[in-house]
């Protein structure tokens, strides 16, 4: 399973205006980033743990299945999976 992740990340990274990549685990603690640990705890921390609230919160019986933010500074994409989160983070005018 490490293989594969370590795979997605290389391949997501590769991508025109990628910043970085992490992976949370379902405890939303950061098992695997591209990104510096400092940046790495600002965007896993909050996204991981609101992104999913959200959704249940606006409709009960719904549930999050990819999550797209966009700022003036980047474009933040979480996507869910049973064990995991992948969260995306790029730079939009690039």
């Amino acid at each position: 399973m490490s293989n594969e992740i370590d795979e997605t990340m290389k391949r997501i990274q590769t991508h025109k205006g990628v910043v970085g990549t992490i992976v949370v685990n379902s405890e939303g603690i950061a098992i695997k980033s591209t990104l510096d640990n400092t940046t790495t705890v600002q965007y896993a921390v909050p996204y991981a743990d609101k992104a999913r609230s959200v959704v249940r919160d606006l409709d009960p019986s719904n549930d999050l299945t990819f999550l797209r933010i966009r700022s003036k500074k980047h474009e933040i994409m979480v996507a869910p999976d049973k064990e995991f989160i992948l969260i995306v983070v790029q730079n939009p005018t690039d």
